[in-house]
């Protein structure tokens, strides 16, 4: 993804207000879902979600057992394509507690164990941050697929060994974990912004709350000290990091545009217990034209959790985990659709429900529907679509292997670039290391309580 120009952020031209306005609220959803507004066809860039297809399970492994990992474990074993042959972690009690959710899977202390085993062919990430690296590296040269957890690195320097490591492999998929990538709903709310419904978009803003220290305490204190890393800024990228990542990449895909500054200010407010990581931050990231988002982030609050609102001249869209809302201006032009759709009242403000694969009938209801048609998590939808991917680049590089000579990497390049219609969109390698790019300046903006710009060059791997 390149830097893109404002004039990709302007509003609809009048055929495609015209079709809004006398479409229905099942029409319109349906039709936006897939990207069929004015003319048809989708952003390229930005596919709809591909029809999913039964695949025979991939054999994967799971590399760290904390928390997440376990999230990560438990969501595999969800999914019909994944077999978890493999969990890791150097740390016993996490081990012990991984395997709990992966009975059937073999055990490592030593990731590099993992590695070894043949079956496995694909591998998740879940380590922290700093540990990415050295396991990223391992695993592609041990002929795994790689899901790397985002951020991709602690540093810009190792997030680009990741990248020239990934390009290496040809054939091997490599997928950063910035799920809503692969979340339908958020696709739906791409195609909404992009068919200039809300008008131009001019701003955004987001927020994460969460009251917690993200201090963890053991017996040992060897082990307190390394379970605490997040708290360290020799490892540690910080909230803008572990949580603020996403939210770039949200503003980064609606906004079609990549960040030219970012000012940070953060502070520890709650927490002071002698960590090097503020426990609140607040950034805002420049667009070009001038377009701003701001962002914030603290472990001191849990009031009003985290959203996302995206303002355009005649709406704001308001998104709250798989849920969206549209607020219409006074003076926004009537659509017609929005007589049918759902609304919900927020503090005086009413909100019409954006809801892909909406239908008329459901959109008229009297209760509002408390689960979107979408209701699975965004860590569900970037492994399902890792795991058919997988699937999909495998049999491809077989039957080039079959027909063709399989040292002509550029000409298996291009076979496997080939398959990318059939493949579950998902974020990709540079997507990733451009979000981490972001969360990485992101952080030392805010230690430094400076304006950091961005580098053009920096955001590109030669």
């Amino acid at each position: 993804m390149n830097m893109h120009e404002s004039a990709a952020l302007t509003g609809p031209d009048v055929n495609r207000r015209d079709f809004i306005r006398h479409s229905s609220t099942a029409t319109l959803l349906a039709t936006l879902a897939t990207g069929a507004v004015s003319g048809g066809k989708a952003d390229a860039a930005d596919p709809a979600p591909a029809v999913k297809k039964a695949t025979a399970p991939v054999s994967i492994g799971v590399i760290g057992c904390g928390s997440w990992g376990r999230d990560t474990i438990k969501t595999l074993a969800e999914l019909v394509n994944a077999k978890v042959l493999g969990v890791s972690d150097h740390y016993e009690a996490f081990l012990r507690r991984g395997k709990e959710s992966a009975p059937k899977a073999e055990a490592y202390k030593d990731y590099r164990k993992l590695l070894e085993n043949k079956d496995i062919k694909a591998v998740v990430v879940a380590t922290p941050t700093h540990q990415h690296g050295e396991i990223v590296k391992a695993a592609l040269a041990a002929g795994k697929h790689v899901y790397c957890e985002a951020p991709l690195s602690n540093t810009v320097a190792e997030a680009q060994d990741i990248v020239r490591a990934a390009r290496d492999h040809v054939g091997v998929v490599f997928q950063p974990g910035l799920q809503n990538r692969s979340d339908p709903q958020r696709h739906f709310l791409l195609q909404f912004l992009r068919s200039g419904a809300a008008g131009r978009l001019f701003k955004a803003r987001s927020q994460w709350h969460k009251k917690d220290s993200w201090r963890r305490s053991s017996p040992n204190p060897d082990r307190e000290q390394e379970l605490n890393w997040r708290l360290k800024s020799d490892v540690s990228i910080g909230l803008a990091g572990e949580i603020s990542i996403q939210h770039f990449d949200n503003a980064s895909w609606y906004l079609k545009a990549d960040p030219i500054a970012i000012q940070g200010y953060g502070s520890t407010q709650l927490w002071t217990d002698g960590r090097e990581i503020p426990d609140t931050i607040q950034l805002v990231v420049e667009y070009p034209g001038k377009i701003l988002f701001s962002h914030e982030v603290s472990l001191g609050t849990s009031f009003d959790n985290d959203h996302e609102i995206y303002y355009g001249g005649d709406s704001a869209v308001m998104v709250r985990k798989n849920k969206a809302w549209m607020f219409r201006e006074a003076d926004a032009p009537l659509l017609g659709w929005e007589v049918y759709a759902r609304k919900d009242a927020f503090f005086g403000e009413l909100g019409i429900a954006l809801v892909a694969n909406a239908t008329k009938l459901a959109a008229q209801g009297d209760k509002p529907v408390e689960d979107a048609p979408y209701s699975s998590t965004p860590l569900y939808y970037g492994l399902e679509a890792f795991l058919h991917n997988v699937h999909t680049v495998s049999d491809g590089v077989q039957d080039f292997t079959d027909n063709f000579d399989a040292s002509d990497k550029k000409a298996l390049k291009e076979y496997v670039d080939s398959l990318s219609k059939a493949m579950m969109p998902a974020a990709t390698l540079m997507e990733g290391y451009r979000a981490t790019v972001l969360a990485i300046k992101a952080n030392e903006a805010v230690l430094k309580n400076q304006r950091i710009l961005i580098d053009k060059s920096l955001l590109e791997v030669s």
